[in-house]
């Protein structure tokens, strides 16, 4: 049942009205993104500029930080609905449906722009085919990406080659695809909250991480963590992705103007990573980081091998959608 003041109902009667207009639909955008990653800008600007476009036909109120739980919590709340919207990797939805993981997956993007053109939800069949599993089975419905950049390893002592990783406890995203992936590493993967991962870095619950610049940055790992390999293991996309009744029970102009924001925020999180990588290597330097990189000694070659092999036996399904993937170059 909707409310109206006074003045809205004397102003009605005044014009012989006998129905009211709808009130704003109003969305709750959950994310665990710090203050100061992309992805912290990318929902506060898309909010804005979603209210505006659509004329405050939809308002979005942005709840960072883990505000309304952790990841899992997060989706649950989506697909119930008592959180409208939500971003995260696409392996987050993988409890729904498995195969989505596969946008996460290592070294399955040639490039940035590959990766921005493989999880377009207007244009990608792969995504398209695993959306319509996500709306049968879970009630979502992904509608955007955000590009945050490469992932790279930071860990408080150099790392050149897998065996450098052997046996010691690397933070995983508590994802099967991550713990999977870290494994590959030839790490002992520890899965870990990401609100929780400086603590977990200070006490050496674990010695190391992945994560884009950007995040290592705003987190302020440099304070915990020495080295960074630049291995770019993965173009680190996460899924915009919203509760199927809650976007069906918005009119179809509403969700033109939604998608067209979102695909414009995507684009510019891309130009906004790829502006920053060169000036985040060298904040991080002046920080204290070492960078390794193949020029100075990575064996870049051995962690995609070792890393792929992981994931082809631990993910046998993933082979259809990488091969769609891979026909988008």
């Amino acid at each position: 049942m909707f409310a109206f003041s006074t003045r809205q109902l004397m102003a009605a009667a005044a014009i012989g009205l006998t129905a009211f207009p709808a009130a704003a639909e109003e969305l709750r955008y959950a994310h665990v993104g710090a203050e100061g990653d992309f992805q912290t800008r990318f929902a506060s600007e898309a909010a804005s500029a979603i209210e505006e476009e659509t004329g405050g036909d939809v308002t979005v109120q942005v709840f960072p930080a883990s505000q309304l739980g952790n990841v899992a919590e997060m989706v649950d709340g989506v697909r119930m609905g008592t959180i409208q919207m939500g971003h995260h990797d696409f392996a987050s939805l993988a409890r729904i449906v498995p195969e989505v993981a596969v946008f996460n997956a290592p070294f399955v993007y040639e490039d940035a722009e590959h990766a921005m053109r493989a999880t377009d939800p207007q244009d990608s069949a792969a995504l398209q085919e695993i959306n319509e599993q996500l709306i049968e089975e879970g009630g979502v419905r992904i509608i955007g990406r955000i590009y945050r950049g490469a992932r790279h390893i930071s860990s408080n002592f150099e790392i050149k080659e897998p065996a450098d990783m052997e046996g010691k406890p690397f933070r995983a995203v508590p994802l099967d695809l991550w713990v999977s992936m870290v494994k590959g590493f030839g790490a002992t993967p520890t899965p870990v909250e990401v609100s929780e991962l400086p603590t977990a870095l200070m006490t050496g619950m674990v010695v190391g991480q992945e994560n884009p610049l950007t995040m290592i940055s705003a987190n302020k790992l440099n304070e915990v963590q020495s080295h960074v390999a630049m291995t770019g293991h993965m173009h680190s996309v996460l899924a915009v992705f919203i509760n199927e009744d809650v976007w069906q029970g918005l009119s179809e102009e509403n969700r033109a103007t939604i998608t067209e924001v979102l695909d414009r925020k995507a684009e510019e999180s891309l130009g906004w990573a790829q502006e920053s990588e060169d000036e985040l290597v060298a904040e991080l330097q002046e920080k204290g980081m070492t960078f390794t990189t193949e020029e100075n000694g990575l064996n870049l070659e051995a962690f995609r091998e070792q890393v792929l092999a992981q994931i082809n036996t631990d993910f046998p399904n993933f082979e259809p959608y990488i091969e769609q993937i891979m026909d988008m170059k």
